[in-house]
């Protein structure tokens, strides 16, 4: 079978393609899939969907391009440029997606959140905050500041004249009052 020279090529690689290139050097090296799974600490079904390019069996597609990259270097390939191969993939795939359809889905999503049962005990509330007390709590300090105010303005009143002529001598305060 002839088979393309990987990293040649100008166009993207899929991550099929990808995985057949994965596989054919592990054949070639003539290594199990059940020892290069033992080696690599990973099941025979990972390495299998890594080799046939399966990424929607992998939930983390970080993951996914780490264990490709731990695969390549096991079968002496050059890690680096798998992981540059795989980003590219990921970013003519994610390239593709229309923001509508982005928005569609991070609508699903919280609809899915709105929908899931919860227990009154678990239940996360928002926490509302009831303004009134504090708006009491705001005029009643006024109010106190401003009677403290007035009284102070009526007991330290400064005597008027004729006052402290009343206390000196009450006789001349008529006559000057008059």
């Amino acid at each position: 079978m002839a088979y393309k020279v990987l990293f040649i090529l100008k166009e993207v690689l899929s991550v099929k393609e990808l995985g057949e290139y994965l596989k054919d050097t592990r054949i070639r090296n003539g290594v199990s899939i059940e020892e290069a799974a033992e080696d690599n600490e990973l099941s025979t079904s990972q390495l299998e969907n890594i080799e046939n390019g399966n990424i929607k069996a992998f939930k983390d597609v970080y993951k996914l391009k780490e264990y490709m990259k731990n695969y390549a270097k096991y079968l002496g390939l050059d890690p680096s440029k798998i992981a540059d191969e795989f980003n590219d993939f990921l970013f003519e795939h994610t390239s593709k997606i229309s923001l509508d359809d982005i928005l569609q889905a991070k609508k699903q999503i919280e609809e899915k959140e709105e929908k899931k049962i919860q227990s009154p005990y678990t239940k996360e509330y928002k926490r509302k905050i009831n303004y009134k007390p504090i708006l009491y709590v705001c005029c009643g300090i006024v109010i106190i500041i401003i009677f403290i105010y007035l009284l102070f303005q009526i007991f330290h009143k400064k005597p008027e004249h004729n006052q402290v002529l009343k206390s000196i001598d009450k006789e001349n305060v008529y006559e000057l009052t008059y």
